[in-house]
């Protein structure tokens, strides 16, 4: 979903799971990527701020999950995906909680099983990808952890970023 907000462009998404990977469901999930991929770079053409959200299904690096050697044949973490989304990225977008908490365990995300909010054995799946035009306009950005913890929440926390036009 897109639309235009006070001069900026967001594109919300829900990028596909792809597991089991290898399989059918990956290969629909690069396929996916590779579309969003061209459709990006048709966005930046519109020279407006560009804000890409939504649950990516990617885990970026090994800071980004609770024990990353569990996820290694993951379709949310094969080098394949990563690739993916570092393409992405290298359109010229850049990943806004990283980008002002470099060194900070975050997750967004963690599995209903073994206690994992409790233990804080997260993922970071959900992401905010800017343009240079929005990124000027990054203020802050975090994740609402405490919401995962409710009763009968989501899996996920809602991430969210402040931008000052």
């Amino acid at each position: 979903m897109e639309a235009t907000v006070n001069g900026i462009r967001i594109c919300c998404l829900y990028l596909p799971n792809g597991n089991p990977a290898p399989g059918p469901k990956f290969d629909y999930k690069l396929a996916w990527f590779k579309r969003f991929h061209h459709r990006a770079k048709e966005l930046l053409e519109l020279k407006l701020p560009l804000v890409l959200v939504g649950d990516f299904n990617v885990i970026p690096a090994e800071a980004d999950a609770y024990k990353p050697e569990r996820w290694v044949n993951d379709a949310l973490f094969r080098p394949e995906t990563r690739a993916a989304f570092e393409g992405l990225k290298a359109l010229g977008f850049t990943d806004a909680l990283r980008h002002l908490n470099p060194d900070a365990v975050i997750y967004t995300y963690w599995d209903y099983f073994r206690d994992a909010y409790n233990r804080n054995a997260g993922l970071r799946i959900d992401h905010f990808l800017l343009n240079d035009s929005a990124l000027s306009l990054l203020q802050s950005a975090g994740v609402h952890t405490q919401v995962r913890g409710w009763e009968k929440t989501s899996d996920h926390a809602p991430v969210w970023i402040t931008l000052q036009p």
